[in-house]
């Protein structure tokens, strides 16, 4: 059924994109049960059991429903307020969450799964709100040391060249471009954005100036996830662009190889995404000096061009380079 997010003119200046590695661990911790969210990630899944045999994930997955509909605790990811989050400062957010609001959103949670409130860890989170967020945040750290820690400079890279396309998406063409390709299930007309999420009774917010954060997000497809009540501000998880190809490693041919060598040619093929210097380092496992100076040839060459987001470059194919890679 849909949500829909109705917009006045200081909601259209209030439009912000942001990365948080806290939402996008708790989207890996709910991945691992979810076999519809496991078609790109097969690779990722297969290196994971061994990690997640020892990882007690028990107190996360009790509000996290194994299949939609249902509601986690928005405090769990609650939106962040910088565009670039650090994964320390936010789970530091986490743990400072007031236990009544924790206890408010728990009971919430617990309500739409069968006999989870009855539960003995569901009766012990909303006797002891305050310990329950203490548990849920060291369970949360352990996760993102497992499951995502290791892979986040190709993740992060990622997520920061969709954030890129989707900025360039707003300057060139508005809202409505904007929207248009942001997922299936997002459409904007008169000034009303339609998620139509997995729950099952309609919704209707009023953004009253708050806005809306757009979230990408490597695990949440094929979904789309809303909503977010005061006092969070509303936002829209949306899966990014190249997830696809994000667990497999380039591949080049050996004509191409013997024309560039292998290391330049390895890196003109890894950036099907823009991409910066560290991330390329970390995917093709060279030093970040190394992929450097490939860069700066392939971008003399006109192979490469180079935009900046933030205090990072990113580095993505030219058409003539996405031929010669052909």
């Amino acid at each position: 059924m849909p949500l829909h997010l109705r917009f006045d003119a200081d909601d259209l200046l209030r439009i912000r994109f942001a990365v948080s590695p806290l939402c996008e661990t708790h989207e890996a911790v709910r991945t691992l049960r979810r076999a519809d969210r496991h078609g790109y990630h097969t690779p990722w899944l297969r290196r994971m059991r061994a990690t997640t045999a020892g990882l007690d994930l028990t107190p996360l997955w009790l509000f996290m429903p194994s299949s939609p509909p249902g509601y986690t605790p928005d405090f769990l990811g609650r939106p962040p307020d910088t565009p670039l989050a650090d994964f320390g400062e936010e789970l530091a957010r986490l743990r400072a969450t007031d236990p009544a609001l924790a206890r408010a959103e728990m009971a919430k949670s617990l309500a739409c799964a069968p006999g989870g409130a009855e539960s003995e860890r569901g009766r012990a989170a909303l006797a002891d709100p305050a310990a329950a967020i203490r548990e849920l945040a060291e369970v949360t750290e352990r996760a993102w040391h497992a499951l995502l820690a290791p892979d986040w400079p190709r993740l992060r890279a990622l997520l920061d060249a969709e954030i890129a396309y989707r900025s360039r998406q707003l300057a060139d063409g508005g809202l409505r471009r904007l929207f248009a390709d942001l997922h299936p299930r997002v459409t904007w007309s008169d000034g009303t954005l339609t998620v139509r999420t997995r729950t099952d009774f309609v919704q209707t917010q009023d953004l009253d100036g708050r806005g809306v954060l757009l979230l990408p997000s490597i695990f949440v497809w094929p979904d789309v996830v809303s909503g977010f009540d005061p006092p969070w501000q509303p936002t829209v998880i949306y899966p990014a662009r190249g997830i696809g190809g994000l667990w497999s490693e380039p591949e080049t041919g050996p004509a191409l190889a013997r024309l560039l060598g292998t290391n330049r040619a390895a890196v003109l093929a890894a950036l099907d995404t823009p991409s910066t210097t560290t991330a390329l380092a970390h995917r093709l496992r060279l030093a970040p000096s190394s992929v450097s100076a490939h860069l700066s040839v392939l971008r003399a060459a006109g192979l490469l061009t180079a935009h900046r987001h933030a205090h990072e470059v990113h580095y993505e194919r030219t058409p003539l380079g996405s031929a010669l890679l052909g």
